[in-house]
């Protein structure tokens, strides 16, 4: 690992390798034509949105946490990941300048030694908090890049018990190499039902949200796709340019100028059934639900911070420590592939499978009315009636389209200077990943948990949301020098009450970081 530079200066001395005998291998083992084999030879592209990832303003990378009940075999794990992940040719290729096309960038198959990707820090038993240590070996992560002479990723393995697993697995991956579901599709190739060794894990179906309307009705349901549609994609082309959130302790440089700091990253596992007693209650998601659960977290954090310099008797939703008309949005990372099954997603470490590999992804901004209500509920119904309302639209498609056209006219540089400007002109991000339904087994290893996130965007705050058999986490990234909101939530689950443990939930991910 070395530490965080400029990329033309981490990769001054990596020029094009040649492999073009393995990669014909390769190539011919698939059944390719000769016209296949010299492409693959000359090596593949980057794509577009693979290579903003690699610009100074927007170099982001994927942190995935995985907690196991056992303690993790190294051999075994090795084992593994040589007849799955090492078959997929972004885990066993370089990323270097392509000296045929200016600042452009191509993947060049190469040998791998998992001895340098998989990293076992040495580590005493007798440490005092070993959840701590864990933590602060995780945002160290966050403070390095990884060496570009070889593959961009990384799995660091801590065989030390903390309070929610009996080890620790810490996976490291450039965001050049995939989005989310391409994560969950590495998870899925390497794993199995604990109660089935030989069944695939399964996730849930989506329903569709928005039913084609009929009659009368059509006519007037298009006006408003079109419309809302036109709307938002104004707004994200107005927050590009001029129109920023209101500065507040959320904000990055509340405190300092912003720019690339050491990021914390906190989880929280939770009754995923308390989510859904709510959820079935109001007839609504678990979308709407933990959505809720951030609102009504974030807002009574404002409120303690606004009125640090007054005497607390009690905030209500009429008298309370909020500046009005705050205007606080979340840019919130949406997954725009068709939705595929389980094998297909499975098969998206195959070449060649119908399931895309890479970063298709969209965004939408998402507004929040921070308020204190009174009725817990009300937190849960404001962010539905949002949520719902930008349901139906296509912003998140047409913010791709965008994306893409500005790579295709202006250049890379300008399209992640894009980027920036959106997450840098909003407070925070949110990102929801399903995960498997049944308990697995990755590598022989039954999974605990599992905890995504990343580091490297300009916001100081990001919260995922993963869902894994009958639980939630809560997953948060903050930006530890420029957000110090977490010094002193605790945990507030005084009530029995389903509803009332979901609502602090979000206090109970704000905890002191020291």
């Amino acid at each position: 690992m070395e530490p965080v530079g400029d990329l033309d200066s981490r990769q001054q001395a990596l020029k094009p390798i040649q492999t073009k005998r393995s990669a014909a291998r390769e190539v011919e083992g698939d059944g390719a034509k000769p016209e296949d084999i010299k492409e693959e030879e000359e090596g593949e592209a980057l794509s577009p949105v693979g290579r903003i990832f690699h610009e100074t303003c927007s170099n982001v990378y994927v942190i995935a946490i995985a907690g196991f009940k056992t303690r993790i075999n190294v051999d075994v794990f090795k084992a593994n990941l040589e007849h799955t992940l090492l078959k997929h040719p972004r885990f066993s290729s370089l990323q270097v300048k392509d000296v045929k096309k200016n600042g452009g960038m191509k993947w060049v198959p190469t040998k791998v030694d998992l001895d340098k990707h998989i990293i076992i820090p040495s580590l005493h038993h007798t440490i005092s908090s070993p959840d701590k240590m864990v933590e602060d070996y995780i945002s160290n992560l966050s403070k390095t890049y990884i060496d570009y002479s070889k593959p961009l990723w990384e799995l660091h393995i801590l065989n030390i018990k903390t309070s929610d697993a009996e080890s620790v697995a810490v996976f490291r991956i450039h965001h050049s190499l995939g989005d989310g579901m391409s994560l969950m599709s590495l998870v899925l190739a390497g794993s199995r039902q604990i109660s089935n060794l030989n069944a695939l894990p399964t996730l849930p179906v989506k329903k569709t949200s928005n039913p084609d309307p009929v009659n009368s009705g059509r006519i007037w349901w298009t006006i408003r796709l079109v419309w809302n549609t036109i709307i938002d994609v104004l707004m994200f082309l107005a927050t590009t340019l001029f129109l920023k959130d209101t500065m507040t302790p959320l904000s990055n440089g509340w405190k300092k100028g912003g720019g690339h700091v050491p990021r914390r990253f906190v989880y929280r596992t939770v009754s995923l059934d308390d989510i859904k007693l709510i959820k079935n209650g109001m007839k609504t998601t678990i979308n709407d639900v933990v959505m809720g659960v951030s609102l009504a977290g974030l807002s009574r954090y404002l409120n303690r911070r606004y009125g640090e310099t007054k005497e607390d008797k009690g905030a209500t939703q009429k008298k309370n420590n909020l500046p009005k008309n705050i205007r606080l949005r979340a840019t919130l990372f949406m997954n725009i592939r068709p939705s595929p099954g389980i094998h297909a997603l499975t098969e998206m470490m195959e070449k060649g499978s119908k399931a895309k590999w890479g970063n298709w992804i969209g965004s939408m901004l998402l507004p929040f009315d921070v308020a204190l209500y009174d009725d817990p509920l009300d937190y849960v119904r404001q962010t539905k009636a949002t949520i719902d309302r930008k349901k139906h639209s296509h912003e998140a498609i047409f913010t791709s389209f965008i994306i893409k056209m500005v790579l295709k006219f202006f250049g890379v540089k300008v399209a992640a200077l894009l980027y920036h400007r959106v997450m840098n002109h909003t407070t925070m991000c949110f990102s929801n990943v399903v995960g498997p339904m049944e308990e697995i087994s990755l590598c022989g290893h039954p999974m605990a948990f599992l905890a995504p996130s990343v580091y490297g965007q300009p916001n100081g705050l990001m919260i995922h949301f993963q869902s894994y058999i009958n639980k939630m986490t809560f997953v948060l990234s903050v930006d530890e020098e420029i957000i110090l909101i977490l010094t002193d939530y605790v945990m507030i689950l005084k009530s029995h009450s389903s509803l009332s443990r979901m609502l602090s939930l979000q206090e109970v991910l704000y905890r002191k970081f020291s």
